[in-house]
């Protein structure tokens, strides 16, 4: 067993995509949502590699790198919701203000 633990590897990009995970939690409440979004995207893509490679071969990868990227994959699932939400609100808030704007010099004329 003890042999095994050594000949075991880190899971490719799994403190990356939680870096990214994180960084996307941050990165929704920035720049109205747009690089949240993009962090989440790209963390989301390179979990569901990892995640394959994983299932694959289960003996091959240490547990806690899995465990790392399931975290990421997670901080970025929940980031995605939030900065969608975030871009949504946006364009809602511009809209609104954007015709309130109109009808106000519509309503001066």
């Amino acid at each position: 067993m003890e042999e095994r633990n050594h000949s075991q590897q880190e899971l490719p990009n799994a403190n990356v995509i939680l870096v990214l995970g994180i960084s996307s939690i941050v990165g929704c409440c920035l720049s109205y949502g747009i690089i949240g979004l993009i962090c989440s995207i790209v963390a989301l893509v390179m979990a569901k590699s990892a995640n394959e490679l994983y299932q694959r071969s289960p003996d091959y990868y240490t547990e806690s790198s899995y465990k790392n990227m399931t975290a990421g994959k997670t901080c970025a699932t929940v980031s995605l919701v939030l900065s969608i939400a975030v871009i949504v609100m946006t364009i809602v808030v511009i809209f609104a203000f954007g015709t309130a704007a109109l009808f106000g010099i519509f309503a001066g004329i």
